[in-house]
């Protein structure tokens, strides 16, 4: 027995039995936020549920589990509760109710039960009595809403995407251009010039008769859209009309097949990805979430690099190796362990306070008390990030620059080339692979921290992505969403708890898959340069 320890091979089974336990805890958590996530957008039946005392609630099944009894505990007959998501929340006020299994008389799936998907107030669960046009019935009866629904429902949604590119493009590239011109005539006004200031008044006025123009045809759009009505009924008969306009989706899920659903699943799914967050960001989509996630990983690796890599490369090449060099090694180490709040603090302190503030005193004097900089931004958080990052992509470029063999160095240094050259031919490409390691792990980090940008700009909705079609195009000092901020609103901010609790899930996965395809593409290029360089060397 002790050869056998003395071996080895029991440490060996050990840390074998260690990783695969490992791997058996992350496959088990993808598996459940997988599960949790895509599982949401599947368009389950709709029941209608008839208690006892004759109440009815109508909605979908969301799960059930056992009723807790603790004077009952140790005993074999348990008895179980279901969760119903019933919608309709401006009529009931909550999404879900619990119902005990015993207090069931009679459980139905109607074939004319409808869900309706809204901008606001949650699932319709409910009937489809007739259509209307002001006064005016367009369709009456379930069939003929069904269909007058399905015919009207693509041009509605042209109208509404109409409306929203002259909210967004029109009306906001006036709005951009009367303010960029109005903070312009301070300065103009003060000096007394004139002819400049009333050519200035004159371009406002004319922007601002094209903003009354297209505001007039937005109105009118908005009032024809707004006037198709949709007659619905809830199972216990309350009547609520809805605007056509605030309709997303509809379907019917009890009539349904296996296609059908899957049409409504991709479609559901495509909207979570590409759509805008409603609902206080308990439905919808997360796109400007997404944007802003890869929007400052790229910005922030592009800072990083350069600064990380000139860092090691001087420390490594160039520094004279003595007590001060082991010094700023050891805080560099030290600094990847400092917490991330503190360089939040650190990035609201100087970079918002400190460079910001002064870039407005300098540069937009006019456009103050309100700061252009001098706030939270995608700049300031990306090079809050970058520190948080750097001391990673120092210590890897430094271990890629030491695993260059000697040979080469000299070898180059032989043939004629200086130390620079050689610097920047042989050696920096050498350790590339080393190099771009530090840039995987900064960016593994950098998209999952939350902490640091709660103070440097990230925010609960955006009004607007930091690249538009406004000049100068690319807007670094706009506040930003985040995959990671917008799971910490969701899922614990939210006034809505259980009912975004599957948002949460999907979010956390599709912030998963966005680290990996980021890590995934500097990976591959990783081992291109590695094998470009390795078999170079033979």
């Amino acid at each position: 027995m002790r050869d056998f320890w003395k071996s080895g091979d029991p440490y060996a089974w050990l840390t074998g039995a260690a990783l695969v336990f490992s791997l058996l805890m992350v496959a088990g958590l993808l598996l459940l936020i997988i599960t949790k996530g895509l599982g949401f957008f599947w368009p389950s039946r709709v029941v209608v549920i008839t208690l006892k005392d004759g109440s009815k609630y109508m909605g979908q099944e969301a799960g059930s589990e056992p009723i807790p009894t603790p004077e009952k505990r140790n005993s074999a007959e348990k008895k179980y509760r279901i969760r119903l998501k019933i919608g309709n929340r401006d009529l009931y006020g909550l999404d879900f109710k619990w119902t005990n299994n015993d207090d069931i008389a009679t459980t139905t799936y109607p074939s004319t039960a409808v869900v309706v998907e809204r901008t606001e107030w949650g699932n319709m669960y409910g009937f489809i009595t007739e259509i209307k046009d002001g006064e005016k019935t367009l369709a009456s009866g379930h069939e003929a809403s069904v269909s007058m629904i399905r015919a009207l429902l693509p041009d509605n949604k042209r109208l509404i995407k109409k409306i929203a590119a002259i909210e967004k493009d029109d009306l906001g590239g006036i709005s951009a251009k009367i303010e960029r011109l109005r903070l312009k005539l301070k300065p103009l006004e003060k000096d007394g010039k004139a002819p400049e200031t009333q050519h200035i008044k004159s371009t406002v006025e004319d922007l601002e008769r094209q903003y009354r123009d297209k505001e007039s045809s937005l109105i009118q759009l908005k009032q024809t859209i707004n006037a198709t009505q949709v007659v619905t009924q809830s199972v216990e008969g309350t009547v609520k009309q809805l605007p056509l306009s605030s309709v997303v989706r509809f379907y019917e899920p009890n009539t349904m097949g296996v296609l059908a659903k899957t049409a409504v699943y991709i479609s559901k799914l495509w909207e979570f990805v590409s759509a805008q967050p409603r609902e206080a960001n308990t439905e919808g989509g997360v796109f400007p979430a997404i944007f802003g996630t890869i929007f400052m990983v790229l910005v922030m690796s592009v800072v990083v690099m350069p600064f990380g890599v000139l860092a090691a490369v001087y420390l490594k090449e160039y520094a004279k190796q003595g007590v001060m060099v082991k010094i700023v090694r050891i805080c560099v180490n030290n600094l990847a362990g400092v917490p991330s709040m503190v360089f939040g603090v650190f990035g609201l302190g100087f970079f918002i306070y400190g460079i910001g503030g002064t870039i407005d005193m300098l540069f937009f004097k006019s456009s103050l008390p309100t700061p252009t900089f001098g706030t939270g931004g995608v700049l300031w958080a990306s090079l809050t990030l970058t520190l948080l990052t750097l001391p990673v992509v120092i210590v890897s470029t430094e271990e890629g620059l030491a695993a260059v063999p000697q040979d080469i160095k000299y070898g180059s240094l032989s043939l004629g080339a200086n130390r620079f050259e050689t610097l920047i031919h042989i050696i920096i490409p050498t350790a590339m692979p080393g190099i771009l390691t530090g840039l995987i792990l900064s960016i593994a980090r950098a998209a999952g921290e939350v902490a640091p940008l709660m103070l440097t700009g990230v925010v609960k909705l955006a009004p607007s992505l930091p690249i538009d079609t406004n000049f100068p195009f690319v807007h670094l000092e706009r506040k930003f969403m985040h995959l990671g901020f917008h799971i910490y609103d969701v899922g614990f901010q939210s006034p809505n708890v259980e009912a975004a609790k599957p948002m949460v899930y999907m979010t956390t996965f599709l912030l998963i898959v966005i680290v990996v395809f980021l890590n995934l593409t500097a990976i591959r290029i990783r081992n291109h340069l590695k094998k470009k360089y390795t078999s170079s060397a033979f």
